[in-house]
């Protein structure tokens, strides 16, 4: 761990983008580590030819507290989410609400209280950047508030025509990026989705649908719990 003074902020770059030989990198920048859900940055650069991951990606996850959207407004969101995926070249990516636990450590959480946040609002998100950075490749992880799509995977759903006919829905926009990528915003605002008071909208039903022969799922007989769930979570819209 080192602060982010002018000799900390060197260290992290060439920690992500100085040593282009060896194996993976991992940067990550949080507020604190006794702190959960604030500002949280994570890096997970991967080799794409690495022997000791099923199907790994480079993955990059932003945290920002729930307070930057109340204050700044969704227009400032979204466009800061825009403009960052503009510099990434990216396969899947989204942005949603989520409950954040600093570096995946659920452990140290009340996992039925999760469980039951995530059973009754399925607009939430449970991310764990490390986890998936060995193992997503070329898949997606579901329909999100905001859905980027880049190569292979938006030429795998039919591109962006495709995914037109596919969210045929006045809330849904469809905006073509440079690189042959796409940003899919499914609602005016990210939606928890309190399945207590309303039905899940369909155009996250209708791009599930569309995505489901390419979504991550977990494979094998008898996998642990942990599995099952995300396997089941992943594919909770359909």
């Amino acid at each position: 761990m080192v602060p982010l003074d002018g000799t900390g902020w060197e260290h992290n770059r060439e920690e992500v983008a100085g040593r282009m030989g060896g194996g993976g990198r991992t940067a990550e920048l949080r507020e604190s580590p006794s702190e959960t859900g604030g500002y949280q940055v994570e890096y997970y650069g991967r080799r794409l030819d690495s022997l000791f991951h099923d199907a790994p990606v480079t993955t990059l996850a932003f945290t920002f507290p729930t307070e930057y959207l109340v204050e700044q407004g969704v227009a400032r969101l979204q466009s800061l989410a825009l403009e960052l995926a503009r510099e990434l070249p990216f396969n899947f990516g989204y942005a949603s609400f989520a409950l954040v636990s600093t570096q995946g450590s659920w452990a140290e959480g009340d996992w039925n209280i999760t469980e039951a946040l995530l059973a009754r609002y399925p607009g939430l998100d449970a991310p764990h950047a490390r986890r998936f950075s060995s193992v997503l490749g070329t898949r997606a992880l579901g329909p999100y508030w905001l859905t980027f799509l880049g190569q292979p995977l938006l030429g795998q759903l039919g591109g962006i025509d495709a995914l037109r006919n596919a969210l045929p829905f006045p809330e849904v926009s469809v905006l073509p990026m440079d690189g042959d990528r796409v940003l899919v915003t499914l609602d005016e605002w990210p939606d928890p989705i309190d399945t207590q008071t309303k039905s899940v909208p369909p155009q996250y039903r209708a791009l599930a649908r569309l995505m489901e022969p390419f979504l991550f799922q977990y494979e094998g007989e008898d996998l642990p719990l942990d599995r099952s769930d995300t396997n089941r979570w992943i594919r909770r819209f359909l």
